[in-house]
């Protein structure tokens, strides 16, 4: 890509604009970077530009900074709402995403994984098989740092294991992954998208450059995903865990096996050999052998890394047991999709917490899972009116005022061989910086059941 002398605008200061902009620069552009936002992490990400003589702006977007521009560079979080996006468009000036932009450098060979749940499972097991095959790996993305902000890591040996949203998916133009997977795609996001269609939409582009020379790798028992084969122009790839004959990836009795050479089986692990919590986790141990199996990962290397594979925290993540009660913290269960599946794995009694802020999804989707698993719902949060109506009888509702008091009354409210779940269907903006914040104040919450002198105080 060449930018050299051209007059680029960032959009957004986040972590994936920062690394946008440091890019541009080494690369000789002219830049410009401008963020709507006014906070303590803006301007520090604006001193660190201004430093090494990059314009910018914060607290608000102006027309002038805009105008002029030869390319506009979005970071995922701005919507087509903005006035910057008006302004380029206005202009005729070409916008690209921050993703996009880290493409056009990258010289290895990206394994981009996209689906509404699973995705940074997938990643980070995906990156630890390469690893164990002594692969040379980056793994970026949405899961951590961007793209641009790993390009000098990445030789034409590497492998780039890339946690991609339907947000960096929006402005791609020639992005093109060697081997791209599909986990699933369910509700989610309709703040954004408003309807489904628009979000399922945007997911598929992450095969549309594809060629012969690529791989596409799909859930077969995602019934969305499944006669999608024709409108890939890469060769198409299926796993399965319900269906023995339904992939190239399967689980046969209780081993899981690949079949990337026609007629030759082999077999991968055994489903005891699996640490992860869940069915669902089965399909994502599926996805990511499958991936390396084409990345020339030997099995030895597959099952060692799956057996000794703890997961990711706020995962379904056993946070303690307390009188009997055990406290598992699932927040990062920011779908429906997500939540369903953590009610699907509970073998005991559940008392839910959920809530956050609402991203209009369809809750009723969980309500019969939520008449098997659970007997009581704890709500949080801006959504928890939604979520209550939706689920109208499922079991029985109460509020609370923030975490630890959702956790104090999940924990009047269980007795013992049940389970409080925080598994809360919705993101944490409304109350807390991030899903990480969120699960670590549940911890602490947790953890002040036991010891009550640790401070109460759930938000800042």
């Amino acid at each position: 890509m060449d930018i050299k002398g051209k007059k680029v605008t960032v959009v957004g200061l986040g972590n994936s604009g920062l690394n946008a902009a440091l890019l541009l620069k080494e690369y000789g552009a002219d830049v410009r970077a401008t963020d709507s936002r006014d906070t303590q992490a803006a301007r520090a990400a604006a001193k660190k530009l201004e430093s090494l003589g990059v314009k910018v702006e914060t607290g608000g977007h102006t027309e002038g900074f805009i105008k002029g521009s030869t390319l506009v560079v979005l970071s995922p979080g701005v919507e087509d709402t903005s006035p910057a996006v008006k302004w380029a468009d206005k202009y005729g000036i070409p916008i690209i995403g921050e993703m996009e932009l880290g493409s056009g450098f990258c010289k290895g060979r990206i394994i981009a994984i996209t689906g509404t749940n699973g995705k940074s499972t997938v990643t980070t097991l995906t990156g630890e098989m390469l690893k164990e095959g002594l692969k040379d790996v980056v793994v970026c993305g949405n899961i951590g740092n961007s793209l641009c902000g790993e390009i000098k890591k990445i030789r034409s040996d590497t492998w780039v294991v890339l946690e991609v949203s339907s947000f960096q998916l929006e402005r791609i133009e020639s992005f093109k992954p060697h081997i791209a997977i599909i986990l699933n795609i369910t509700d989610d996001h309709m703040d954004r998208y408003k309807k489904f269609s628009g979000y399922f939409n945007e997911k598929l582009k992450v095969f549309v450059n594809q060629d012969r020379g690529d791989y596409l790798i799909l859930n077969n028992d995602a019934d969305n995903l499944k006669n999608l084969k024709d409108k890939a122009g890469s060769k198409v790839l299926f796993y399965s865990r319900l269906n023995k004959d339904g992939g190239s990836a399967y689980l046969k009795g209780e081993k899981l096996f690949c079949r990337v050479q026609p007629g030759v089986e082999k077999e991968i692990c055994s489903v005891k050999d699996i640490r992860l919590k869940g069915l669902h986790n089965i399909e994502n141990v599926l996805a990511s052998s499958l991936a390396c199996m084409l990345a020339g990962v030997p099995e030895s290397s597959i099952k060692k890394t799956i057996s000794g594979f703890m997961g990711l925290s706020h995962r379904f993540e056993t946070v303690d047991t307390i009188n009997g009660v055990e406290y598992v913290d699932d927040s990062k269960g920011t779908t429906v999709d997500s939540t369903y599946r953590a009610l699907e794995s509970c073998e005991k009694p559940v008392i839910l917490i959920a809530g956050g802020k609402d991203k209009f999804s369809d809750y009723s989707f969980v309500k019969d899972i939520i008449k098997k698993k659970a007997t009581d719902i704890v709500l949080i949060g801006e959504a928890a009116g939604r979520i209550k109506a939706a689920l109208k009888d499922a079991a029985r509702t109460h509020e609370a005022g923030d975490m630890f008091a959702a956790v104090e009354k999940a924990s009047d409210l269980a007795k013992e061989g049940s389970m409080v779940l925080l598994s809360p269907m919705c993101s944490s903006f409304d109350m807390f910086s991030s899903y990480k914040e969120r699960g670590e104040v549940f911890k602490k919450a947790v953890a002040r059941l036991k010891d009550p002198r640790i401070a109460a105080k759930s938000v800042r």
